[in-house]
């Protein structure tokens, strides 16, 4: 039949025959279709559980994530609306698992998390100022709906008291810089759902911490050293140098080295400071330097600098006596953009980047090859030794979210009774708090469990 202007035409010459047939046709199917009715009423069907959940959509036009029933306000700011479905529940008792017996909890991406954060700044109260985004005013709410789903695993959620059990008379230590810092608080914030954090340790800066778990008899601490290596710093706490950094590559710093005996496990990392101009030292000697700008002294560079250092700690822990359970973590992009921190770069995207919609910069490229290469050569010597050292590769996951950082909003109010358009220091390093650094809690309890 010929199709015209959307329609059938239906002016065909009709056979008598061919009425017959298709009314016998017609009559044949209907006795099936009853049949099949009849018949189906004793078929027996698994009882299907149905969960009833409401999604919502976040503040601004390119915010995506979803939020569960009810959604909460938090610390004032307006509830989530819906955008995309919630994805399909996982069970925080399952273990990972993966296609074909290969898993790399480390490649993957960023989905809609409608649960939501574990904790917010109004139910935890150990969040440092420059990371709480929600007190600061951050307006918009998308970045805490977000969750890391590796390409080949099933990632359970964090289960604050899964762990705690599994940690129970052990102790634990994040050794490192800031961002070290950051991730430790992210997940006191998270256990202290569970069981208050008691702090009973803090160093005249308040950047070594102590926590103490009294029901579950467990430790966590944060210790700040920011090259791992014995250094001289003249930075304050906002960056400004009054003269360069002085680092000695052979000798590790003794505020983490002489307290390593107490711990059970341990997360450790070097990074960013590495790339500030510093004087190096071997044996007391002045070898090189890194930006230094002096006639004298050779200029050999950060990367030359970072490989000394995280050798020197990796044999460290791979040749110890005592034995830990260690993670070396990957370096972790920043997302400046137009500047850098001192030159009025930003941050204010409102989503995750996919996959191939942003590359690596050099430099941090530059920086993960040194890790990796070592972590290759340690690992060996420390299954050798007793010692499980495993690769926490956050670098990839981290680098897909620009949105998680605290922006503007790293300071109170920074816009307040300003005109929008004044330039105010960016943070698009540090990670807000709640934020994407909690899926790194969901990525450590895992390897842990399937050690």
């Amino acid at each position: 039949m010929k199709q015209l202007n959307g329609s059938y035409n239906l002016n065909v010459k009709k056979n008598p025959f061919s009425s017959i047939l298709v009314k016998f046709v017609i009559c044949f199917l209907l006795l099936g279709l009853a049949y099949r009715l009849y018949s189906s009423s004793y078929v027996q069907f698994s009882p299907v559980e149905v969960t009833t959940e409401t999604t919502t959509t976040i503040n601004g036009d390119d915010d995506v994530g979803p939020q569960s029933l009810p959604p909460p306000v938090i610390s004032g700011l307006p509830p989530v609306s819906t955008i995309d479905p919630p994805p399909e529940a996982v069970d925080v008792n399952k273990n990972t698992t993966s296609q074909a017996g290969k898993c790399n909890l480390f490649v993957g991406d960023w989905v809609p998390d409608s649960t939501g954060p574990y904790y917010s700044n109004s139910t935890c109260s150990l969040i440092e100022g420059h990371q709480n985004c929600m007190k600061n005013g951050r307006p918009d709410t998308g970045y805490i709906y977000w969750r890391w789903n590796p390409r080949d695993c099933d990632l359970p959620k964090f289960n604050a008291k899964r762990f705690l059990d599994f940690v129970r008379n052990k102790s634990l230590a994040f050794i490192g810089d800031s961002i070290m810092r950051n991730h430790c608080q992210s997940l006191v914030c998270t256990l202290s759902q569970v069981e208050e954090a008691v702090e009973v340790y803090h160093d005249k800066q308040y950047k070594s911490k102590r926590w103490s778990f009294p029901a579950h008899n467990f430790t966590l601490s944060v210790i700040w050293s920011p090259f791992l290596a014995k250094a001289t710093i003249f930075e304050d706490d906002n960056g400004m140098s009054t003269d360069i950094i002085q680092l000695h590559l052979d000798e590790l710093d003794a505020v983490w080295t002489q307290q390593y005996n107490n711990f059970d496990y341990l997360v450790t990392a070097g990074g960013k400071w590495f790339l500030k101009a510093a004087v190096y030292y071997e044996n007391n000697t002045i070898v090189g330097c890194h930006n230094c700008q002096r006639e004298n002294i050779t200029e050999v560079g950060f990367y030359y600098a970072y490989g000394k250092v995280i050798n020197s700690t990796l044999k460290f822990i791979t040749s110890s006596k005592h034995r830990v359970y260690a993670f070396l973590r990957t370096t972790t992009p920043d997302h400046f953009e137009n500047g850098e921190w001192h030159n009025g770069g930003y941050c204010n995207r409102t989503k995750p980047f996919k996959e191939g919609e942003v590359d690596m910069n050099p430099i941090d490229e530059m920086l993960r090859k040194v890790e990796l290469e070592e972590f290759e050569m340690a690992s060996t010597i420390g299954s050798q030794n007793g010692i499980t050292l495993k690769l926490f590769d956050t670098s990839y996951l981290s680098l897909l979210r620009p949105d998680g950082h605290p922006g503007a909003y790293r300071h109170f109010q920074p816009f307040a009774g300003k005109d929008k358009n004044v330039k105010v220091q960016n943070d698009c390093l540090h990670w807000c708090l709640p934020g994407p650094v909690d899926s790194w809690n969901d990525l450590m309890l895992n390897v842990l469990l399937n050690s």
